[in-house]
């Protein structure tokens, strides 16, 4: 897997998870997810899961060949 992969997932991740924590919290309206507190947690689950997937991928080092 390429070293820029994870850390552009990583920020798609952050990215859907802001929305759907916004979501969630009621800041972010006109949608089913709005005052949902599960969506606060899936948010915050891929908002996490997408800074683990940042910092995996600038520290993957290059392979010499």
């Amino acid at each position: 897997m390429r070293k820029w992969l994870p850390i552009v997932l990583g920020v798609l991740l952050i990215l859907i998870g802001g929305v759907w924590t916004g979501q969630g919290l009621g800041y972010i309206t006109g949608s089913f997810m709005t005052g949902e507190r599960l969506w606060t947690s899936i948010g915050l689950l891929c908002v996490v899961g997408g800074l683990v997937l940042i910092v995996l991928g600038l520290r993957r080092r290059t392979p010499r060949s």
